[in-house]
């Protein structure tokens, strides 16, 4: 049962911000986004597709490997345990191997470790189930998250600099707690 003030919150964000007309897991996730900003303004903001956000909880329902680029984003993900892509010393190259297909990857900080995951992707050694990219930042941010929807795979991302840990954390449990 959600706090009372959290309840609230979601009430006054559904006065401001229409989220009707998109899917379960489409609203679920901006509606998150939102809540956790206290900013209306991403609703417009965030690319969503429920196709990919169908294929990301349900390769996370299976069980397939959660993928964090930082602990930030892992710590906040409660209800199941994330692999840190900072805390290995091979980084990225340790997950490619490990999980080339099927895996959930949540990045909200390294924008270089969004951009190596494309290169990835392109070559065709990963095909993830769903990659939420929405590292903040003004040098990369950008063309790192454009990068992402131009390949092709099941993605969420926004289109401008903002983003942060805290941005992907919350899509995660958005997709976990529905």
């Amino acid at each position: 049962m959600p706090h009372p003030i959290e309840s609230e919150s979601y009430e006054i964000l559904r006065r401001r911000v229409d989220t009707t007309g998109l899917g379960p897991l489409s609203r679920a996730v901006v509606e998150r986004l939102v809540h956790t900003t206290a900013d209306p303004t991403w609703a417009g903001d965030l690319l969503v597709d429920e196709p990919a956000l169908v294929a990301g909880r349900q390769a996370l329902a299976d069980g397939a490997p959660l993928i964090a680029d930082v602990r930030m984003v892992a710590v906040g993900i409660t209800s199941r345990p994330a692999a840190v892509i900072a805390e290995t010393a091979d980084g990225i190259e340790e997950f490619v191997r490990k999980a080339p297909v099927g895996a959930v990857w949540a990045l909200g900080q390294d924008v270089s470790i969004v951009t190596e995951l494309v290169e990835h992707c392109r070559s065709g050694r990963i095909r993830p189930a769903l990659v939420i990219a929405l590292p903040a930042g003004f040098v990369g941010a950008v063309e790192a998250k454009r990068a992402v929807r131009e390949l092709g795979v099941p993605a969420l991302t926004n289109r401008g600099e903002r983003g942060g840990a805290a941005l992907a954390t919350a899509a995660v449990n958005a997709l976990l707690y529905l």
